[in-house]
């Protein structure tokens, strides 16, 4: 049996900590700083113990973070195999979370890497971006980021509003709504006051001309043959470019995920679960794990759709029929439909264009076929079974 030293790494801005232990043998700690020179220093250090004990496997692991991934492209290059752990798929005792320090974190990352490689046990890993897909998510995210200042902003205006008991003569955004609040600046209210809302409404300004930079380079993205083919085959009234985007950037693609359940789990729409002994399965609030832009921009498509389609009002009034308080409950349903069905829809445009798929050749060159007999219609479901059906048990 070949020899595998296995590492954890519990890795920071500055510095990074390995607990390094060759096959079962007890760990060994070293600490390094997290810079270009040192990090090749630590994969020439690790290379020499696979040397000395014969040309062992190294297996690092280490927490997903805002630090990218360039530790795993420089371990990927050095022929070192990488794992990068999701942090809340690791669980934690709750002893581990009150005395947690960098060593105790190492090596458990360490002990799950050692239960993969000897026992087979699954690692919570994440998918691994390709260079294009981070590239294209830093302007998706920046126009994503620049519009939940422009949120922001508004909130705080309203909010000084209400501390001087302006806000019910404010008229909303519109243009009155703008020369009520220069006016406000201008003349009504003292100096602070008048300082601290001057300030704001520049903020808001500057975040408006950044949304539009931002729009005009989302636009020439979309113009990229990667894109371009996709975006044009699917096109829902309330999914619009933003939308598109921050769900193409996000997933990647789709064929990473094989039905339903997997992609609303990985969205973080799907009910928790909670079940010990002879207390049945209780369901309680969405998991929200995943990443959290989609979940924003679904909500938003939803609202958007139940304001301009009928059948969206219709599908959504289903559900909160009988009791207001759904309502929210029903949103998540929503979202969690158009989740499934923007990865359905993104996902059969993709095969389409790479090729792996055909495209359905135009209905007016479809060959005529002899209509077969249609099975009984299933009745109309209720808004209780509808429900019901949403909050299945999810597989794990």
């Amino acid at each position: 049996m070949r020899n595998v030293i296995c590492v954890g790494c519990d890795l920071h801005d500055k510095n990074m900590l390995l607990m390094i232990g060759v096959n079962g043998k007890a760990s060994v700690k070293k600490t390094w700083a997290n810079d270009r020179q040192t990090r090749q220093a630590m994969i020439a250090d690790l290379k020499k113990r696979a040397a000395e004990i014969g040309e062992a496997r190294i297996v690092l692991a280490y927490e997903a973070s805002g630090l990218g991934w360039v530790l795993h492209d420089e371990l990927t290059a050095a022929g070192i195999a990488c794992h990068v752990l999701a942090p809340t798929g690791i669980e934690r005792s709750l002893k581990h979370v009150r005395r947690k320090t960098d060593e105790r974190d190492a090596q458990r990352l360490l002990d799950l890497l050692r239960g993969h490689e000897f026992a087979g046990t699954p690692l919570p890993s994440v998918w691994i971006p390709d260079a294009q897909t981070r590239d294209d998510r830093e302007v998706v995210r920046a126009r994503e980021k620049a519009s939940r200042k422009v949120t922001t902003a508004k909130s705080q205006i309203r909010c000084l509003l209400k501390r001087h008991d302006l806000h019910e003569e404010f008229d909303g955004w519109t243009n009155a709504g703008r020369t009520y609040l220069k006016q406000l600046v201008e003349h009504r209210l003292g100096f602070g006051a008048s300082g601290a809302l001057s300030s704001l409404l520049r903020e808001l300004d500057v975040a408006h001309d950044e949304i539009a930079r931002l729009d005009a380079a989302l636009e020439e993205l979309a113009k990229q043959p990667r894109h371009a083919e996709v975006l044009k085959r699917v096109r829902h009234k309330g999914v619009g470019l933003l939308t598109s985007l921050v769900f193409l950037t996000e997933i990647g693609p789709m064929n990473r995920f094989k039905n339903r359940r997997q992609i609303g789990s990985y969205l973080g729409l799907t009910p928790r679960s909670n079940e010990s002994g002879q207390r049945g399965d209780r369901k309680g609030h969405i998991t929200r794990q995943g990443p959290a832009r989609i979940r924003r921009v679904l909500c938003q498509a939803v609202w958007t759709r139940l304001r301009c389609e009928e059948k969206e009002r219709e599908a959504h009034e289903a559900l909160t029929r009988g009791n207001p308080k759904r309502k929210r409950l029903a949103t998540v349903a929503r979202m969690r439909h158009w989740g499934v069905r923007l990865w359905h829809d993104f996902g059969e445009a993709q095969a389409v264009a790479s090729g792996a798929v055909t495209p359905p050749p135009p209905a007016s060159a479809s060959p005529a076929v002899t209509p077969t007999p249609r099975k009984a219609a299933r009745p109309p479901r209720t808004a209780r079974q509808k429900m019901k059906e949403f909050f299945q048990p999810q597989p794990a």
